[in-house]
Formats: C-alpha cells, structure tokens, sequence
C-alpha cells in the first residue's frame, strides 16, 4: 500500500473531490482514479461513491482517514522540515492575515526566514478570504482571529492576548464623572470592527454591563485605524493589548477603569497539509510556531 495513494486518498476524502485532489497533488484525474481504485482493491472496500458533483466518503474511508490523516500530515511535515535543513530556503512565501496583527506583531518575527533567503510576501484580509486563500492555495500560510473548522485547513494557537477597554483621558474622565457606567459607554462613541461588535459584546457579558444595541459610531477592519482615533480623544473601544500597551504606558490612552474583568483573543496559524510537502513552507511553518507562540 504506497504512501502516495494515502496521499491521494487523504487528499480526495478532505475535498470530496477527485478533480481537486489532483490540482493539490499536480496529478491528472485519471491518476487519482487509479490510485483510489487501487487502494480499494487492496483493502477490498469501497472508498468512495461517486456524486454528481464530487465524491462521498463510505464508512470505510471514514475508519482509514481517522487512522491516518494525522499521522501521514505528522510524517510529511517531518520529511520536509529534513529536506528545509539540508536544501537552500529559496522562493517567496505568501501570508495572509488581519493588517494589524501582521504589521504590529507578525513582522517583528519573520527576520529568520528572509535571513534564510525566503521572500516573504505579506497580504491582508478578513477571516473569510484568509481561509479561501490558504485553501485555494494562492497563499501558503493565513493568520487569523478565528479557528476553522474547515477539514481542508489545519490550525494552531499562537497566541492569545487580553482584551482591554481603552478610551483616552479626556473620554475616560467623562465616563469615570458619570453616575452610571453603562449609561456614560452609550453616550460616548463607540469604535468597532464591524456591526455585529463581538469583542465588545463579549467584553461587557463579562464585565456583566448591558449596553444594549449600541451602534458604532466608526468601523475599520484594521484595528490601527481605531487606535489612532482613540487617541484623538475620540470615542471608546475593545482593543488586543499588544495594539495598545504602549500608547497606555504612553499617557495617550487609559484602560477603563470599573470594568476590571479581561476577556481575551487568541490567534491561529491555517494552512493546508499538502503545502507542507513544499520544505519552504514547511520551515517557515514551524519557525512562525517558534517565534509568534506565547
């Protein structure tokens, strides 16, 4: 039973798609047909039933992907970090992330890999577009504020950080003069990354405030753009502290005090098993982990 058609099986039964599986793996279709064909006669059950649009796993690739999956990932992720310590690290390597975490975090971060001839190329974009690209494979790493639970995309924490509420000092005297602290956050503007303001819903459940359909004065999916607002002495908002801890030791800004709880956001690295087989992606992988994981 060859290692490339558990590749090949792993790699249908993950995308449910025989034509997907041979773009990830540079194979024809015919190729990936075979490889499974073969594999089920080996084990003498069928793997697959074929759909009008892709394939369905049976029971039987079920019980084998969960018996190998991992452990042919842990494999291939090894082979490649031993060929990236013996072979020259060259080409570019595209990360897609949040702006800000890329731009305050990320680039202090990547000196090892442009020191080992990699060129990195960095993107931005929302959770949404982070996982399509890493999973269409127009990037090799993605960056994100949220998990996945997308088969074709494996992820790991890397870091968490608090989240603190954060106004500058003029707004945080205004709202400490206030008889009512729910009352002094509705009045004040509220900065936010989007609509649905799910830091400071979150925030506030735990600091057990109801500031109830509170609309955003401003939006901006690049949480700098909210910091640099904040510290115009305009409005109020939930900010990561690695965004803040500096204008706060500054005097530009002033966590809030009263609301003392702090919740938290953790970060995750995406990418796809099969970009692991290239040894460029595979040690920029595991020197991210090193570097970003605290």
């Amino acid at each position: 039973m060859s290692l490339i058609r558990l590749r090949t099986f792993v790699e249908v039964y993950r995308q449910r798609s025989i034509s997907g599986a041979a773009r990830s793996l540079n194979l024809t279709q015919p190729a990936v047909s075979q490889h499974i064909a073969g594999l089920e006669m080996a084990i003498g059950r069928p793997l697959f039933e074929r759909q009008v649009r892709g394939v369905s796993p049976t029971r039987a690739a079920d019980e084998l992907a969960a018996d190998i999956g991992d452990k042919l990932d842990a494999a291939e992720a090894a082979l490649s970090s031993a060929r990236a310590r013996s072979v020259e690290m060259t080409g570019a390597l595209q990360i897609i992330g949040h702006g800000d975490f890329l731009a305050e975090v990320v680039c202090a971060h990547v000196m090892p890999l442009l020191e080992s001839g990699i060129r990195v190329r960095l993107q931005t974009g929302g959770a949404d577009l982070i996982n399509q690209m890493v999973i269409e494979g127009h990037c090799d790493l993605g960056i994100s504020a949220f998990p996945t639970s997308d088969k074709r995309l494996h992820c790991e924490r890397i870091r968490s950080e608090r989240l603190l509420a954060v106004a500058a000092p003029s707004v945080i005297g205004r709202i400490t003069a206030s008889d009512s602290l729910e009352e002094a956050l509705i009045r004040e503007p509220l900065l936010a990354y989007n609509h649905e303001i799910p830091l400071i819903d979150s925030w506030a459940a735990k600091n057990k405030l109801n500031l109830g359909q509170i609309m955003p004065a401003f939006i901006g999916q690049d949480l700098r753009t909210l910091r640099s607002l904040l510290c115009r002495n305009f409005g109020w908002s939930v900010l990561p502290e690695y965004l803040c801890q500096e204008q706060i030791e500054r005097g530009e800004l002033q966590e809030l005090p009263g609301a003392t709880v702090a919740d938290s956001l953790s970060y995750y690295l995406l990418w796809t098993p099969s970009a692991l087989r290239q040894a460029r992606v595979a040690h920029a992988r595991q020197t991210l982990l090193w570097q970003l994981k605290v």
